[in-house]
This record gives C-alpha cells, sequence and structure tokens, in this order.
C-alpha cells in the first residue's frame, strides 16, 4: 500500500519528535545526537530503509519546500533539518520546545 500525505502526517501527529532521515547521512546523525543529548525520545523513519522512501521524501517536499534529510518535526512543526536542529540547540531554543 502506498504512502499517502495523510500516513506522514500521523508519523508527524502521534510523536513528538520525528525524524525523516537516511542511515548513511551525517547531518541526520548530527539531528539525532543533539536530542540523543537532551535525553529526549524520538521516532526516526530511515527513507533509505523503506520501499516507500522517495515516496515519503516527495511528500515532504511538497509540505515543507525540501527534499533534503533530515526534516526534523517537533511538536507537528518542521525545524529544518540537522544543522538547523544544532543552531538551536547551541542557542537555546530547542530546549524551551518542551
Amino acid at each position: 500500500m502506498p504512502t499517502t500525505k495523510d500516513q506522514v502526517h500521523e508519523f508527524i501527529g502521534s510523536h513528538s519528535i520525528v525524524i525523516f532521515s537516511k542511515t548513511t547521512c551525517p547531518y541526520c546523525k548530527m539531528a539525532k545526537q543533539v536530542f540523543d543529548k537532551m535525553n529526549k525520545k524520538y521516532l526516526a523513519i530511515e527513507l533509505n530503509e523503506r520501499d516507500d522512501g522517495d515516496e515519503i521524501q516527495s511528500i515532504l517536499g511538497e509540505m515543507t519546500g525540501a527534499r533534503t534529510v533530515p526534516r526534523v518535526f517537533v511538536n507537528g512543526v518542521c525545524l529544518g533539518g540537522g544543522t538547523d536542529v544544532k543552531k538551536l540547540y547551541e542557542n537555546g531554543e530547542l530546549q524551551k520546545m518542551f
């Protein structure tokens, strides 16, 4: 069954932190490390390990304006990618979201 926008929204709506990621991506690892440092649990959806990964990536591109990974969502809001998350963490803004 193909992934739909509704299913992507379900992932985002059912977890406070969702990282659409690829296992080989250093920026994805960077984003995960930030949440690991904060002891925050997240749902990592590894697009390169899913048959529908390209479709999900296209849906994320439509939703966020970018197809790059990671696409990080906190409380339903897209924060951007790994560099964005790291910057928010370093300036204390990420911590205020919880």
